[in-house]
């Protein structure tokens, strides 16, 4: 697995080593010691989540300002473009994201830790996600923030893609007015 820090270092981007002939392919989408000896981040996953969505759907910016999540992304069918936001106050990289197109073909993941807000855009006729956490899901400390903020400036290279939100991320708030990550 070839480990590639982004941007903001403590995102970053993994290509497992895929082995194809004739008859398809086989890789790891996830080994334990092959994550720790490559990342340098030792932690547990306590749930995978799998999400269906069509061209369009942006999904976030998502994350829990309580039982945060740290989350390792990947689109089994289609293609999107992942995104990761730093909201730890004390952070150097506070308030800056990264983005990675993620894809069926590429068979690259993101990780994004503890501390980010996460979000995608849907970019082929459909895309099913994967994605492994390090918390459960806690709706009562779910916060939303919003998808374009200009404060933030996320390039979703939305192109002619006109985005389908919920209402729950139309109404995500402004990082200024954000709960935050000390």
């Amino acid at each position: 697995m070839n480990v590639t820090p982004t941007a903001i270092p403590d995102v970053m981007t993994i290509e497992p080593k895929v082995f194809g002939d004739d008859r398809g392919f086989f890789f790891e989408s996830f080994n334990y010691r092959a994550f720790v000896e490559g990342t340098g981040v030792e932690t547990e996953f306590v749930q995978d989540n799998h999400s269906r969505s069509r061209k369009g759907v942006l999904r976030g910016l998502h994350y829990q300002i309580q039982q945060p999540q740290g989350k390792l992304v990947r689109a089994a069918i289609g293609e999107i473009f992942d995104v990761a936001v730093d909201l730890r106050k004390n952070s150097p990289s506070f308030g800056q994201w990264v983005g990675e197109l993620l894809t069926a073909e590429n068979k690259k993941q993101l990780w994004i830790p503890p501390g980010f807000g996460h979000g995608f855009l849907v970019r082929s006729d459909v895309a099913e996600v994967l994605y492994k956490t390090t918390d459960y899901y806690a709706p009562q400390h779910e916060r939303s923030l919003l998808w374009n903020d200009p404060d933030i400036g996320i390039d979703w290279q939305l192109g002619d893609i006109e985005p389908l939100l919920s209402n729950k991320d139309r109404e995500g708030k402004l990082l200024k007015d954000a709960d935050l990550f000390v």
